[in-house]
């Protein structure tokens, strides 16, 4: 992997089904990783090896989703004894809702059709 992230890094990341009570929209991501067109978003994290977020593999937005990874497989993929996932070690903690992958992914979805919202964003609501 490269870049990989520190244990600080990790311990900054809210443990697992910490912030599952917050509204979708309120939601942060506190990490990404990425590979050519492939990205994980982290939400939440064991802190040693196991994290929650959003997925999109080779980036196919129509099968992309929440899910849990494992930092430990991140590190083991590698394309063609080059290329590796990143840790983007300059990334900011920002909402869901500022990440344009996640809103063209189906984290969000447009309803031209809600009236009350304006046709802006409608979220998907995480399942238990």
């Amino acid at each position: 992997m490269f870049n990989t992230p520190t244990e600080a890094q990790l311990a900054s990341i809210p443990g697992l089904y910490q912030t599952e009570h917050i509204a979708t929209e309120d939601r942060l991501v506190y990490a990404h990783f990425h590979l050519f067109d492939s990205h994980w978003f982290i939400l939440e994290s064991d802190g040693i090896d196991t994290m929650f977020g959003y997925c999109i593999l080779n980036g196919d937005l129509l099968n992309s989703g929440y899910g849990y990874v494992s930092l430990t497989d991140l590190q083991q993929i590698n394309v063609l004894g080059q290329f590796e996932v990143e840790f983007d070690p300059y990334w900011e903690t920002k909402p869901i809702c500022e990440i344009e992958l996640i809103r063209r992914g189906g984290g969000i979805v447009v309803d031209p059709r809600d009236e009350k919202n304006g046709g802006d964003w409608k979220w998907h609501i995480l399942q238990n």
